[in-house]
């Protein structure tokens, strides 16, 4: 058996993440960039019901301009705790057209539920606490929703269930 250093490894999971429209399948820790206004971060894309129930969970850190991004495929009202997450975030609730809805802080270990006001969400991206003010990101700020479309298309989404 031949031995695959881990930087080759690294290399792989960075280069796949640089083209969106590539073909292979992302794994859960890939770091995809995105624009969300004028900024670009770096997400993990957490879709399936174990990535999302897991989220953030159990990390002593994360790095700036980083974050998670949940991604479901039907409209709802959203609810999230910090239950083993020691990271102080703020957690932002788009709609399906991209557009940044709701930002709520939360804090670390807090078991009780944020939940937004609306019911036709689709996407949250939890970010370092902060963050969204000190880069001038508000309520009707806009996600790339064709780089999101690429990541999650590699992230094995079936295309039928992305609305835009």
């Amino acid at each position: 058996m031949k031995a695959t250093c881990p930087w080759v490894l690294f290399l792989g999971i960075f280069s796949s993440c640089a083209n969106p429209s590539e073909e292979a399948v992302l794994p859960f820790s890939a770091w995809c960039p995105i624009r969300l206004g004028g900024e670009t971060i770096k997400v993990q894309v957490a879709h399936r019901s174990q990535e999302v129930s897991r989220g953030l969970m159990y990390r002593d850190s994360l790095e700036q301009d980083r974050g998670m991004l949940f991604y479901y495929d039907s409209p709802r009202g959203m609810s999230f705790w910090m239950r083993n997450t020691s990271i102080a975030l703020d957690i932002g609730f788009f709609t399906a057209d991209g557009v940044l809805r709701e930002i709520y802080p939360m804090y670390p270990m807090d078991e009780r539920s944020v939940k937004s006001r609306r019911d036709d969400l689709i996407m949250a991206i939890e970010m370092n606490q902060g963050w969204y003010a000190e880069n001038g990101i508000g309520v009707g700020t806009k996600l790339d929703l064709g780089a999101l479309k690429g990541w999650l298309l590699q992230r094995g989404v079936e295309a039928s269930r992305i609305p835009f």
